[in-house]
């Protein structure tokens, strides 16, 4: 009997431990291959440049499958469309780059998002996620463009944790470090996500998801958070942000 009831803890143990882990591992290429088909490069093409595609960042589809969503701040640049440059979307397609044309929807300056009307066939869409149900420690992964096309049009993807759930502003250690911005920021607070795994210039407007939902649940933010949380510091750190999804589900409503 004893024996018996050994066993089933130690059966509880495997499924509920290590065993889920292996499961998890074993999975995340399956995971990796669903999302990358959504993860867009963020930039420019002017034919007489010298390289006429400029990629700048990273967005990823949403709603049904002809909108784009990135950071405000990665589509913030003017385009010069009397030289006949164009604001773009690029799309990995094999063993080439597909370019498609893009406009500027719809924009949230006060969490950096902005939505993108795409041209050309739909692209297969992520699915939005409920910010509000993160937890400390949740699995997540997200997929981008680090270091923009250094590295080529490849998505690469870090995995990692929800490491805190945090304000998006933290109180100065003197006035004179406050800024109209920063006072702006403060009057209305808002929680966001710090990851434990490191994103890179490029990686601005890369969809962060749960492993086990693949829903969206955060954009990485490389510019926007830091001048906020980090206003104390000299240099910038090497700590990860994310803007909370939901506030992506406001814009698609505002938008329509």
């Amino acid at each position: 009997m004893k024996l018996k009831v050994l066993n089933m803890i130690l059966m509880v143990w495997i499924l509920s431990g290590t065993w889920s882990q292996i499961i998890q591992a074993a999975s995340l290429p399956d995971v990796i291959d669903a999302i990358k088909p959504s993860v867009v490069g963020i930039g420019s093409y002017l034919k007489t440049r010298r390289p006429p595609a400029l990629l700048v960042g990273t967005g990823f589809v949403v709603g049904d499958g002809s909108y784009v969503v990135t950071n405000e701040h990665v589509v913030s640049n003017d385009i010069k469309e009397d030289e006949g440059e164009l604001r773009s979307v690029f799309i990995q397609a094999g063993n080439r780059a597909d370019m498609r044309a893009a406009l500027i929807v719809g924009k949230d300056k006060e969490h950096d998002l902005a939505l993108l009307k795409i041209t050309g066939a739909p692209l297969s869409a992520l699915e939005i996620g409920n910010s509000d149900k993160v937890r400390e420690g949740q699995s997540i992964a997200f997929t981008g463009f680090p270091i923009g096309a250094v590295l080529g049009l490849t998505p690469v993807t870090h995995r990692g944790i929800i490491a805190a759930i945090t304000p998006v502003v933290i109180p100065v250690q003197a006035s004179s470090q406050l800024n109209p911005r920063l006072i702006k920021r403060m009057q209305s607070p808002y929680k966001v996500f710090q990851l434990d795994a490191t994103a890179y210039p490029g990686n601005s407007g890369s969809p962060v998801y749960d492993l086990d939902s693949r829903k969206v649940i955060g954009v990485i933010n490389k510019v926007f958070i830091k001048e906020s949380k980090e206003t104390v510091l000299s240099k910038p750190s090497g700590i990860t942000y994310a803007i909370p999804s939901n506030h992506i589900i406001t814009l698609l409503k505002e938008a329509k």
